[in-house]
């Protein structure tokens, strides 16, 4: 009985680190979240970029 008790009973280093993992998991959780954000700009200016190059240089089929 006295080793299931303790099993139940958590110790604070178990506890402190929980909370750390659970604070880098929210961390990690907003990293991706902005990677994502800068992605999508990236690929926006990229797309921006290609297309102003092309208007640029574009000549008609048949000239």
């Amino acid at each position: 009985m006295a080793k299931a008790l303790f099993g139940s009973v958590v110790a604070p280093h178990e506890l402190r680190v929980a909370e750390e993992n659970a604070a880098l998991r929210a961390k990690v959780r907003r990293l991706e979240e902005q990677l994502a954000v800068l992605r999508e700009e990236r690929d926006a200016a990229i797309a921006h970029e290609l297309l102003t190059l092309a208007d640029d240089s574009a000549t008609p089929a048949l000239a």
